[in-house]
């Protein structure tokens, strides 16, 4: 909404903006908004609050202690000592932050060169990009739900007995079928764009079921070559839903630390580690950095390091991807110490 000197005022528009908020609302900075506090000259008791003190609405700024949020929640809990406000400066408080909420971050100094960079890619983002995926066999069906950085384990069906088997009858499977379809479509009633995937032709069937269930949002069908969880990350890294998912922040994470991971493989041009990883940026050699976003801004000295060499990269003309770990790619991520570096050349 505006820049500030120090910082900036926004707008919450969804679920997706309060993962960015909670990237840059840690401690150190300032977070101010329209919240309420319990005013004691109103209670009946001399010491403290009452329950029945009336609850005034105030402007209330903190400085940060802690901010607390959960992928695919609706509120961002930013705890700390009131730095402004018309009583109890010194008090704590929490801001509970949702979609719709005015909130206003500022840092001494101003914020910093990867907080503006991630601030921006939000801003740039526009609408939410939520969708549903829903990979299908024959005898087991996998829902998740993605948003621009990460997916969530909604339901999973599993048809019993086991559908694989020879003598399972067709009516048990159909009926399997539709009941998942209902279930899906009350997930999912159509808001979103819903990507059906799986190895085989079950996901043809589903389809039809979900039609006939009364789902009327957008379908896209789609082939992989494997089945469970491992589908869904198909067809984040090999681009088969692309016409749904676009270009989001989570598919640049996900084919970014795969793209890693085979030149780890191959022994190609790629560095992981904080040793190996500064020994490039030093040499001008990073194309693109992926990092897992908190890295940058946990409390230590090797927040400052990563900071600064994110800084660098960016000032040699390269790219930091600030990742999320609400993803298997991102859990990949942080078995390599949080972050990896994709080279234009080899480094000894």
């Amino acid at each position: 909404m505006k820049r500030l000197d120090e910082g900036v005022r926004l707008r919450v528009e969804d679920e997706d903006d309060l993962w960015t908020l909670a990237q840059i609302c840690g401690q150190g900075s300032r977070v101010g908004m329209l919240s309420h506090r319990r005013d004691s000259t109103t209670g009946t008791q001399p010491e403290g609050r009452a329950k029945s003190a009336e609850r005034k609405p105030m402007w209330i700024l903190l400085d940060v202690q802690e901010a607390s949020f959960q992928t695919f929640t609706d509120n961002l809990r930013v705890h700390g000592v009131i730095n402004e406000a018309r009583i109890d400066i010194g008090s704590h408080h929490t801001h509970i932050i949702g979609p719709g909420d005015e909130v206003e971050v500022t840092r001494d100094g101003g914020l910093s060169r990867t907080d503006k960079a991630l601030l921006d890619e939000a801003f740039a983002a526009g609408v939410r990009a939520n969708c549903g995926l829903t990979v299908v066999e024959s005898d087991e069906v996998m829902i998740f739900e993605v948003s621009r950085h990460g997916i969530r384990d909604v339901s999973q069906f599993n048809m019993r007995g086991g559908g694989k088997k020879a003598n399972d009858s067709t009516a048990v499977r159909r009926d399997f079928f539709e009941k998942v379809a209902r279930e899906t479509r009350l997930v999912f009633d159509g808001s979103v764009p819903l990507i059906i995937c799986g190895p085989g032709l079950a996901r043809e069937r589903f389809e039809r079921d979900l039609l006939e269930s009364g789902y009327e949002g957008k379908i896209l069908n789609v082939a992989t070559s494997i089945g469970g969880r491992s589908a869904a990350n198909e067809v984040l890294t090999d681009g088969l839903a692309d016409d749904i998912l676009g270009s989001i922040a989570l598919i640049k994470q996900v084919r970014g630390i795969e793209e890693g991971l085979k030149r780890v493989a191959t022994e190609g041009a790629v560095a992981y580690g904080l040793s190996a990883i500064t020994e490039a940026s030093g040499q001008g050699a990073i194309e693109t950095l992926i990092i897992d976003a908190s890295k940058l801004r946990s409390i230590g000295c090797d927040s400052a390091k990563w900071d600064s060499i994110a800084n660098e990269v960016m000032g040699s003309g390269g790219e930091v991807v600030q990742a999320s770990i609400d993803h298997d790619a991102g859990q990949q991520l942080l078995g390599l110490g949080g972050a990896i570096a994709l080279l234009r050349w080899k480094v000894q």
